[in-house]
């Protein structure tokens, strides 16, 4: 290779290392914190959010991190990280935040905005069982576990695994014997309500 080409190389090679690993979102911060209403400046990064979450162990980006790749405006990997869908909403981490960092209201915002622009979830099973569940509040106006499990199954091909179906159903005979599962659907009074509140989200088209 000539000397000309060797500075070529280089040239391009400085580039290549100069450019950033991604484009930098600068209204992105203040669209999630405004549509949330979660103040995320208020993170520090002490991390007891990740250090108390019962499920991190599954998630590819812990909770900071994700507060983290907000504030950094790094849109693309938090739309479609695994962890706004793996989160359990079980407010461990707000009950740790020294700053009540709400992360539980910031992850369901993201689900929120994720469904709204139409893509299919990296857990995309965890996506069906929302969509089922709320399905079933908006019908009847609390949820009925038969039914919820039934379409979820159904929804996701899980009936064709017996030994996920035999372990079901060990289990809803528990839960049954202990009169925490119904044999039949009951509504609420206020049926119409729920129903308008719905209509009236878009959560459920």
């Amino acid at each position: 290779m000539t000397e000309e080409g060797r500075i070529l190389v280089a040239t391009e090679q400085a580039k290549a290392e100069e450019k950033p690993a991604w484009t930098v979102d600068y209204g992105y911060l203040e669209e999630v914190q405004e549509g949330s209403g979660v103040n995320l400046a208020a993170c520090y990064q002490c991390r007891k959010c990740s250090n108390g979450c019962p499920v991190a162990f599954a998630m590819d980006l812990r909770p900071e991190q994700v507060v983290k790749l907000i504030l950094m405006g790094d849109r693309p990997r938090v739309e479609k990280s695994r962890t706004i869908w793996i989160c359990a909403s079980c407010q461990t981490c707000l009950t740790r935040c020294p700053n009540d960092v709400d992360i539980p209201r910031l992850m369901d915002f993201l689900k929120e905005e994720s469904v709204r622009r139409g893509e299919k979830a990296p857990e995309w099973a965890t996506q069906v069982f929302h969509q089922t569940f709320l399905k079933e509040v908006a019908k009847r106006g609390r949820v009925f576990e038969g039914g919820l499990m039934r379409d979820y199954f159904i929804k996701t091909g899980a009936m064709t695994n017996m030994d996920m179906m035999m372990k079901n159903a060990k289990l809803g005979w528990n839960m049954f014997k202990r009169g925490r599962l119904a044999l039949l659907p009951k509504g609420i009074k206020a049926k119409a309500e729920v129903k308008d509140l719905f209509k009236k989200s878009g959560i459920l088209k």
